[in-house]
């Protein structure tokens, strides 16, 4: 939400958006993290797991299972606030937001809608075992046991459509 809030304030300073007509700021930030988006691809791409190797779940997350309430809230916090995907995802939508000519509070609307459905991955399991409690369980373990084997694949599909995606509207912004 802080990043979203940033980059709409810019906007209306003008400095993305000048009258509802996008900058060529926005264009080139769009471009820059289309670019960043391919080679978090390509990296993720030549960092997944071998044929027959199997995939390891990073230390630190193995050790989520343990953490009480408040650590898993702190560590939640920390977690969406300084992850570079996040943050160049968060960017990349409020840059759109601030693209789209809205006035008023239809931006800050817009954003708080993005933030509420970027969270739902997060938010649904949560609530899932929140309500469902130990019967959650099973079907929890073996979403992330699904997660873990294909987590390299999921994260260079995601890449590769978010840079194609943002490269096109960086380029087509500033060629058109």
């Amino acid at each position: 939400m802080v990043v979203g809030s940033i980059v709409l304030v810019l906007a209306n300073l003008g400095k993305i958006s000048a009258g509802g007509t996008p900058s060529t700021l926005a264009y080139v930030l769009k471009l820059l993290l289309g670019l960043l988006f391919l080679l978090l691809s390509i990296r993720q791409w030549r960092g997944r797991p071998k044929e027959g190797e199997e995939p390891q779940m990073p230390k630190w997350m193995a050790t989520i299972d343990k953490f009480t309430a408040g650590k898993a809230f702190g560590l939640s916090a920390l977690l969406a606030g300084v992850n570079p995907k996040n943050l160049a995802l968060t960017l990349a939508a409020a840059l759109s937001i601030a693209q789209a000519g809205l006035s008023g509070s239809q931006p800050w609307i817009a954003l708080a809608v993005f933030v509420v459905i970027a969270s739902l991955s997060v938010a649904v399991p949560v609530l899932y075992y929140l309500f469902a409690g130990q019967s959650a369980e099973k079907t929890l373990n073996s979403w992330k046991s699904w997660l873990v084997a294909n987590n390299a694949t999921v994260m260079f599909i995601l890449f590769l459509a978010l840079g194609v995606l943002l490269l096109g509207q960086g380029l087509g912004g500033l060629i058109g």
